[in-house]
């Protein structure tokens, strides 16, 4: 399931939304985790480029992964799902393996503050990592805790784009 949006991004700033899940890429589920994604990174003046559907099979993962970063070059990955415990969520494995450099600042503050609210955070095995001019955060599949994590980290990765993309060069506050 493929969706482009045509809209224009006033913050110049691109993202896509992988949402992995067996049941949603065959029909049996509704994306509600996707949905809040892509609204939540609409309201801060993103351009979605592709919200797409897999199952949780690593080479799709991983060459769509791929893809967004060095074809599509969004400046932002946001995957949901596959982040637990099953043996089927290997989200992070895919993300480690399209990994250029690590930043696992973000996925640890994502999980710091959702201890805040539910002790089994600690059962996320999320990743967050640059690939090119492409950073690529998994998220959970919940969409309460979607929207508390992006809440809490979207104002500062969308600095950390700025800073990866050349788009400001001063991290320094006054």
């Amino acid at each position: 399931m493929l969706e482009t949006s045509q809209k224009l991004s006033p913050n110049g700033l691109t993202a896509a939304v992988v949402t992995l899940s067996d049941k949603g890429a065959a029909g049996e589920r509704v994306d509600e985790s996707g949905k809040v994604i892509r609204q939540m990174l609409e309201e801060a003046g993103y351009e979605v480029k592709e919200a797409i559907i897999l199952p949780d099979d690593f080479e799709q993962i991983k060459t769509n992964l791929i893809r967004l970063c060095d074809e599509v070059r969004v400046d932002l990955v946001l995957t949901t799902g596959g982040t637990g415990f099953s043996k089927r969520d290997i989200t992070p494995e895919a993300t480690m393996v399209v990994c250029e450099r690590n930043a696992p600042g973000i996925a640890e503050a994502i999980r710091y503050h959702s201890l805040s609210i539910t002790g089994r955070a600690m059962l996320s095995r999320a990743a967050s990592v640059i690939r090119g001019d492409t950073i690529i955060v998994n998220l959970p599949g919940s969409p309460k805790a979607v929207r508390e994590g992006l809440e809490y980290a979207l104002p500062h990765i969308h600095h950390g784009i700025e800073i990866l993309t050349n788009k400001t060069k001063e991290c320094a506050r006054k």
